[in-house]
């Protein structure tokens, strides 16, 4: 007898089908899903993730932004959100809404403070980022971008596994060899679960001075190019080294809000634009909910 004919509602098999279809229920509301990783810290992932979130909402998509950083979760200090805190609804966790079109969730909101360390080990992980994303009102979106931790290990694992069908992941580097070395494994990391590449983003090329307005090449340049060249990966774009955009997130402004006319704020909208394009090409992730 197949699972699926069982009545047995005792049986491990039972739940664990009922689990699966939980999540498969609350995905198909979400036509794209996205990944934003690195193999490297400090490489301004993060920073990114917002962006490319509220870059969408600027455009008139709905979009899911999760923080799937466990323990530095820094997505709610960069859209002023560190006092938030989950509310239940009907059909779930409600997730923080920002205007019309963006909403967030973080393992920080259900802290009862924003410096409570969280010290979990792989199970506990998983269980977290399948409550935010199971459990969570996601609605209907058009986007969800998940802002996945450094490396390579349980909390991007478990985001790939858990979502049985992720359009792609999006890299994040900067244009050190040093830095490039670890972003590869986060490529290969990709490669072994055939989780697909949408592209790379190059982050911190160049500090462009805000006296003098000229560029230095601090981390040297065009290492993402190189990469993604290398490896025959789309470049999504070149971000450059600005004091604003480390000022917007420690005040929780996003830059593309703030600053959504600056060349980096264009910048922001083309990347946003192409992957629009990309994901436009693929097959529509989302299916008939029952």
């Amino acid at each position: 007898m197949d699972c699926k004919d069982c009545s047995k509602k005792d049986c491990p098999s039972h739940d664990a089908n009922e689990e699966e279809q939980k999540m498969a229920q609350r995905m198909c509301t979400i036509k794209h899903r996205i990944a934003v990783m690195s193999g490297k810290g400090g490489v301004g992932k993060s920073t990114i993730a917002v962006n490319l979130a509220v870059a969408l909402s600027q455009q008139g998509f709905k979009v899911g932004l999760l923080d799937a950083d466990l323990h530095g979760p820094s997505v709610p200090t960069m859209l002023h959100l560190q006092d938030a805190r989950i509310t239940m609804g009907d059909n779930g966790i409600e997730p923080i809404m920002i205007g019309d079109n963006l909403k967030v969730i973080s393992i920080a909101f259900f802290l009862e403070t924003s410096d409570q360390a969280v010290v979990w080990r792989g199970p506990m992980k998983l269980g977290a980022i399948k409550q935010m994303l199971q459990d969570v009102e996601w609605g209907e979106l058009d986007y969800l971008i998940i802002d996945c931790p450094p490396g390579t290990g349980d909390e991007p694992l478990a985001v790939v596994q858990l979502i049985s069908k992720l359009d792609g992941a999006i890299i994040v580097t900067t244009p050190q060899d040093v830095v490039s070395s670890d972003v590869r494994r986060s490529i290969k990391f990709c490669e072994m679960l055939h989780l697909p590449i949408l592209g790379v983003i190059e982050n911190m090329n160049g500090f462009q001075c805000p006296d003098c307005g000229s560029t230095h090449y601090i981390f040297k340049r065009g290492g993402g190019r190189v990469l993604a060249e290398s490896l025959n990966l789309p470049f999504l774009g070149s971000l450059p080294l600005v004091q604003a955009m480390a000022e917007s997130g420690d005040y929780g402004v996003p830059y593309a809000t703030k600053f959504r006319d600056s060349p980096a704020g264009e910048i922001f909208a083309k990347i946003a634009l192409e992957i629009v394009n990309v994901t436009s090409e693929s097959v529509d992730q989302s299916t008939t909910c029952s």
